[in-house]
């Protein structure tokens, strides 16, 4: 799919983009250019030293921010396909510092996705959150209206020859903030913090981000929010799995914070189809209604009223996979 072709990364230094770089240079050895494009100079330094230009010909570390139209503009020259995984993601600190998060959330995306339709590029795919499902916090806010961006984006694509779409899920095992991280590293201090002892989350891998972005560029007609059917887990079972000896202490929720992660919310329920492995949220404004939708992808509507919860999910990790899971995601990767 990716062979011969040249595909930028946007916020291609953070945990998704390593993990997105090291499976594009395995899986298509003949890749014409794959582009890092991230602000942070240490991290490009640093994350050359793992995959060096000199050793894959196509690699390119292209310094830049998604606030900087022009910037994007030239490092999109000749690019076929983009990956928008750039955003600021810390709740509090969205909190405190709002207008920071719109610019770079919000008309970055914009930015971005102007950029793409002044140039070559085919296929956008965006990377999206569970917190853009009825936000409760700034951050979730600016994924959301970042969503409808790059979603409505399909309007105005004119004749060209480009599709956006967007990807969503929820928590990642093993990135940077994530909580089984923190508590393999709180261990050693014999208490675990907890906000609240009914909190879940869903659960995805770092790897099955990569494959469900590869699978939405394959697979979009343009316009779907794509949402991956994952097990959730409670957050006191991930506690038996980390550190059974420890105590644990109760927090209390943050500010910004739920009790449960949303992917779909009943309002999106009437414009939401199974399509097997995923969920597609549809954009009510798009070329292809429902019904049409359905008939070419093989999909069929959810129910009224339909929502997709963490806490209500019908697929929960037992304690013993969420342990096997740490030890092929997160303690194999630290000492590989």
């Amino acid at each position: 799919m990716l062979n011969d072709a040249s595909v930028l990364i946007t916020g291609g230094t953070g945990s998704f983009g390593k993990a997105f770089v090291r499976t594009i240079l395995n899986r298509f050895p003949k890749i014409r250019r794959l582009v890092v494009f991230s602000r942070d100079e240490l991290k490009q330094f640093e994350m050359s030293q793992e995959f060096p230009e000199t050793q894959y010909s196509g690699l390119r570390y292209f310094l830049g921010d998604v606030r900087d139209f022009q910037r994007l503009r030239r490092a999109l020259e000749g690019i076929d396909v983009v990956i928008h995984a750039a955003a600021l993601k810390q709740v509090p600190a969205a909190e405190y510092n709002p207008f920071e998060f719109i610019k770079t959330n919000v008309l970055g995306a914009e930015n971005l996705i102007q950029a793409c339709l002044d140039t070559s590029v085919k296929r956008v795919v965006a990377l999206s959150t569970d917190k853009a499902a009825a936000p409760i916090n700034l951050y979730g806010a600016t994924k959301l209206c970042s969503d409808k961006l790059f979603t409505a984006a399909n309007n105005i694509r004119g004749p060209r020859d480009i599709r956006f779409s967007v990807v969503r899920y929820g928590n990642v095992m093993g990135s940077r903030g994530s909580v089984i991280p923190f508590f393999i590293e709180r261990k050693k201090s014999g208490v675990l913090p907890i906000t609240d002892p009914a909190m879940t989350r869903f659960n995805i891998s770092l790897q099955e981000g990569v494959v469900m972005v590869l699978w939405a560029l394959e697979n979009t007609l343009g316009g779907e929010i794509f949402v991956p059917k994952i097990p959730s887990y409670r957050i006191m079972d991930v506690v038996q799995a980390v550190a059974p000896e420890c105590k644990t202490e109760v927090v209390g929720i943050r500010p910004g914070e739920k009790l449960h992660e949303e992917m779909i919310t009943q309002s999106d329920s009437f414009n939401t189809v199974d399509i097997g492995d995923y969920f597609a949220i549809l954009t009510q404004s798009g070329e292809v209604s429902l019904s049409d939708y359905c008939k070419l992808r093989g999909a069929k509507p959810v129910a009224d009223g339909f929502a997709y919860n963490s806490g209500t999910n019908p697929h929960f990790l037992t304690v013993a996979e969420i342990r096997e899971l740490i030890q092929k995601h997160l303690l194999h990767a630290t000492t590989a």
